[in-house]
């Protein structure tokens, strides 16, 4: 019998450069911590792992990742007792991406590399306050396939300045490189980052919806199937790891600020990479605090999540006036309700509905 799902991510919190929408818990002044905090990491992954089922998928998130030298980054993916099959992610910045560095990745287990590219237009990655040059991505995207590597890019959509014409010059160019899997996100504002700061660079909503829509059929045309509002793949080439956290599925958070989620609870630990690496030192649990989802609401979670994806969610989820009243948002299909174009464009509306 095949493994039931498990994940393990990593949080690897160093970046060189913060980009002016990020609010996750990264440092760009502590990169002098890396090797303490990836021997924490795998302190804390075998201290954990007697208690833990066949790892099916690992994830390994940032920040950077590719910032840290990669044989310490291997050493915590090597001390993940995976399956033999595990899909294992390692997200990159295209600039720091050498042949030397992904053949290092493959020997140590990775088996895909998920690029944050988010514009292949120079203008707007500044807008973003991204700063890697964009026409480090085809060598990149080359590389990753030529060590055996399978890809993903990752996509924002929605920064001020972005015309029609920058968002469709950039689905062409990445569509044009065969990625297996696509992610592209609307543009979020979140509280306490630069960009929440300054109105003049806020998102649109119904420029984010043309965007979102041309993206959809771009996508469907070259061969991608739609498979989570923001994430497209070739058939085969679904993102296991993400498809865990919308099934509801379970996992272990390793390094500052990761979740875990086991059992029906929650957890999350400290958030700075100081204090993570102190409580490791210290054979104490990072964890900073946790929350238990009682049925009720676990089902009800359950529901939102799953009603994102293809799969849809069952007929009876909804009161029966509901499905009607929401024509052209869903569509009902072998007693499964799934979500129109529009309707993932008003998702969390639709969530409303949900019983």
């Amino acid at each position: 019998m095949p493994a039931r799902p498990f994940g393990v991510y990593v949080h690897v919190p160093f970046c060189r450069h913060r980009c002016d929408y990020c609010a996750f818990a990264t440092w760009t002044d502590r990169t002098h911590l890396a090797s303490a905090y990836l021997s924490a990491c795998t302190r804390h992954i075998r201290a954990a792992a007697g208690g833990l089922p066949p790892i099916t998928s690992v994830f390994v998130g940032g920040g950077t990742p590719s910032l840290v030298p990669p044989d310490a980054l291997m050493a915590v993916v090597a001390a993940i007792p995976t399956t033999a099959d595990a899909e294992v992610t390692v997200e990159c910045n295209p600039d720091d991406v050498t042949p030397p560095l992904l053949q290092t990745y493959r020997n140590g287990g990775v088996t895909r590399v998920s690029f944050g590219v988010q514009s292949m237009v120079a203008s707007v990655l500044a807008a973003l306050g991204r700063t890697h040059d964009p026409r480090r991505v085809r060598p990149a995207v080359e590389a990753a396939g030529d060590a055996g590597l399978a890809c993903n890019i990752d996509l924002v959509f929605g920064a001020a300045g972005e015309s029609v014409e920058d968002w469709s010059s950039t689905l062409e160019e990445v569509i044009a490189l065969d990625p297996g899997h696509i992610s592209a996100y609307a543009l979020t504002v979140e509280p306490g980052t630069p960009l929440a700061g300054d109105r003049a660079r806020h998102p649109d909503d119904d420029d984010q919806a043309t965007k979102y829509v041309m993206a959809d059929e771009r996508l469907a045309r070259a061969g991608y199937e739609c498979y989570e509002i923001s994430n497209w793949a070739r058939p085969g080439r679904r993102c296991r790891h993400n498809l865990l956290y919308w099934s509801g599925g379970e996992y272990l958070g390793v390094g500052c600020a990761a979740h875990s989620h086991r059992a029906g609870r929650r957890w999350w630990n400290v958030r700075t990479p100081e204090r993570f690496i102190a409580a490791i030192d210290a054979g104490r649990p990072p964890e900073a605090a946790g929350e238990e989802l009682g049925p009720a609401a676990r089902r009800r979670e359950g529901l939102q999540l799953a009603l994102r994806t293809d799969e849809g969610v069952p007929a009876d989820a909804f009161e029966p006036d509901a499905v009607v009243t929401l024509d052209g948002l869903v569509e009902v299909t072998g007693g499964q309700v799934r979500l129109t174009v529009a309707g993932r464009l008003l998702a969390n509306e639709v969530a409303v509905h949900l019983r």
